[in-house]
């Protein structure tokens, strides 16, 4: 099984899609709020590859980018939402004044 990772950004939007065997699983899609944040809207992994990780291996993909270029991430997205409440380590990217 080959798993791999598109990014795509426009400056306004930008997503991250996860893919297995060349087949679309799942994406992770963000807006910039300025350019020291950006918010994730949605994380939607297809039914047929549920179990497998894959949403979280998206928000940590958020989370590597962020990291990289040292800005903060707020959520509209309940599942990514819970993903930085789960995990102290990733307190540094999370945004406080939602």
């Amino acid at each position: 099984m080959s798993v791999t990772f598109k990014h795509e950004d426009d400056g306004k939007h930008g997503k991250f899609t996860i893919y297995e065997n060349d087949l679309v699983a799942g994406d992770i899609m963000y807006t910039w709020l300025n350019d020291n944040k950006f918010v994730i809207e949605h994380t939607i992994v297809d039914k047929a590859f549920g179990g497998k990780g894959y949403a979280k291996q998206l928000v940590m993909k958020v989370v590597e980018l962020a990291r990289k270029k040292k800005i903060k991430v707020a959520t509209h997205c309940s599942y990514a939402k819970s993903v930085f409440d789960r995990d102290a380590t990733l307190a540094d990217v999370i945004s406080t004044d939602d």
